[in-house]
């Protein structure tokens, strides 16, 4: 079997497990993960952060963004296009967001474009992580085109049920800097 199929079946494996996680669980999860990015220094000293816009059961990220709002960051949310193409456009609240590429909530076209540099701090999204900090994502790769050589910390958001020993890489895979789950920050040594 090769890695991409191995890939496209541990991705739908990972779909099943996280729809049959209760819905206890999932609040519980998602109030734990707030607690412990919010708390963050990295979260805390930012001043310009990228932030998905979470859907289905992904880790919750509105009371995230909306704590930064709160806090007078900069806050962009990722705008895909054809290609694998991303760019991250600042808006003043959530309510900004509109349906976009796959049903995702993002900016207007007429949203200010912020340059990768800029950010302090990226969110990154996934299905779920690993200990090192690598990921399962959705299969376009945005994000980590994207990543390819920004000096931000990044940051990983799992449920700590679906957290991973080890997930399968490729040689463009970037790990992030931090996982976070309800329980724990989990910072990953620099390779």
């Amino acid at each position: 079997m090769s890695l991409r199929d191995f890939k496209r079946e541990l991705r739908e494996r990972i779909r099943e497990e996280i729809a049959a996680l209760p819905g206890d669980y999932i609040a519980q999860s998602d109030a734990g993960i707030f607690a412990m990015v919010t708390t963050l220094k990295e979260f805390i000293d930012s001043r310009n952060i990228l932030i998905y816009c979470s859907v289905e059961r992904e880790p919750d990220t509105a009371g995230i963004a909306g704590t930064a709002f709160a806090m007078g960051k900069t806050v962009a949310f990722p705008c895909c296009y054809g290609g694998g193409i991303m760019r991250a456009r600042a808006v003043g609240g959530i309510g900004e967001l509109v349906p976009a590429i796959l049903g995702i909530p993002a900016p207007k076209e007429s949203a200010p474009v912020v340059m990768p540099d800029a950010f302090d701090l990226i969110i990154v999204p996934a299905l779920t992580y690993d200990y090192a900090g690598y990921r399962i994502g959705y299969g376009g790769g945005y994000f980590d085109r994207y990543l390819r050589g920004l000096p931000a910390f990044t940051i990983g958001l799992a449920r700590e049920r679906l957290l991973m020993d080890t997930l399968p890489r490729e040689p463009h895979d970037i790990a992030v800097k931090c996982v976070v789950t309800e329980s724990a920050a989990m910072r990953i040594p620099a390779a």
